[in-house]
């Protein structure tokens, strides 16, 4: 059995649902002490215990994989110890719900790579939120997907179908899953290319108009776009209260999103600031991985690596969260991750 520390790095719900995924995807166990014990509330909190229970859902079922506490009792809210046992991952259709503003990508993000190792497509029904704080949100892996696939045909398909914001939740997304006949491609992204498209778009529901325009002010004020390029989205109001600031940047090999989200007591102004910050941060830079991607293309590029297909990427910076992402992966495959200084950012290899 594998013994994983959460504590470790960031110590955040990463190292979770990373090793939900490889150990489906490998059959390896593990046990984890000390789960989230550098957030505020450590512990397993509902997004993070329906990743286990998505985890075992796909695994089998109960009758077939075991997600327990230190007592050997089901695992639940609060929990800071887990022993998990995996079982043989199943394609099919799946329901879940994280049944609050939890994060359902984080739900998307666990069980993901096992079902596209599976011997037939999938099709995952979530509902809760889609546009979070701390997690990838529903616009960034649509934006994204292609990356996943070395830029080749496209891994999953996201449907959206109802957009889910903090506190309220209540979103729905549906997923199709193709696992990839040829096997994972490898990544290999050193360039940009040149820049197609730049945009930002204001996500709002059930909050006064003026927001958005303000939020799209800052933008205009601080990168100079016209009115072409800001699109302001005023939702359904049942699909609120909620807002998200995105922007994103679309160049010849590689897209970037960039996200902010509206919360009680931040202005408009603040969060629009936070956006601005991030897009003139990777416009200073000429890497072409953003510090939110360079960890998620880790997975996909380790399960091509044992297949031969060695990848790299340039990221602008190395973030703790990529590497604690990397040092659990290299805990569940026979890979070894591989840093090198270049021009203000991080070349990122892979060794095997």
């Amino acid at each position: 059995m594998i013994e994983l520390d959460g504590s470790q790095g960031e110590g955040g719900g990463q190292i979770l649902r990373t090793a939900l995924a490889l150990s489906l995807v490998t059959g390896k166990a593990f046990r984890m002490d000390n789960i989230r014990a550098k957030r505020p509330k450590p512990g397993l909190m509902r997004q993070h215990l329906a990743c286990v229970n998505a985890a075992v859902a796909v695994g089998g079922g109960a009758g077939q994989i075991s997600a327990v506490n230190s007592a050997g009792e089901a695992v639940r809210i609060g929990e800071t110890t887990l022993l998990f046992t995996p079982g043989e991952v199943r394609a099919g259709d799946y329901e879940f719900a994280v049944g609050s503003a939890g994060s359902c990508m984080l739900v998307l993000q666990t069980v993901l790579w096992p079902l596209l190792h599976a011997k037939a497509a999938s099709t995952l029904l979530l509902s809760g939120g889609t546009h979070n704080p701390m997690a990838p949100s529903c616009s960034f892996l649509t934006l994204l997907a292609p990356y996943f696939a070395g830029n080749r045909q496209v891994l999953f398909e996201i449907e959206l179908r109802r957009h889910g914001f903090y506190p309220a939740g209540g979103g729905e997304v549906r997923v199709r899953l193709s696992p990839p006949a040829q096997g994972f491609a490898p990544i290999d992204l050193m360039e940009r290319g040149e820049l197609l498209e730049s945009y930002a778009e204001c996500l709002h529901a059930g909050l006064p108009k003026g927001v958005a325009e303000r939020e799209l002010a800052v933008l205009r004020q601080g990168l100079g776009w016209d009115e072409s390029r800001l699109r302001n989205r005023g939702l359904r109001s049942n699909e609120g209260p909620g807002n998200a600031l995105v922007a994103v940047l679309r160049y010849e090999h590689i897209t970037e999103v960039f996200a902010a989200y509206g919360e009680k007591s931040v202005s408009a102004e603040q969060v629009a600031r936070r956006v601005l910050q991030e897009v003139k941060d990777y416009l200073s830079h000429q890497a072409p991985v953003g510090p939110h991607l360079a960890d998620q293309l880790m997975i996909p590029m380790a399960l091509a690596g044992l297949q031969g297909k060695v990848g790299r990427y340039w990221a602008t910076e190395l973030t703790e969260h990529t590497r604690t992402n990397a040092r659990t992966i290299e805990a569940f495959l026979p890979v070894k991750f591989s840093y090198e200084p270049c021009d203000g950012g991080t070349v990122i290899s892979l060794q095997v």
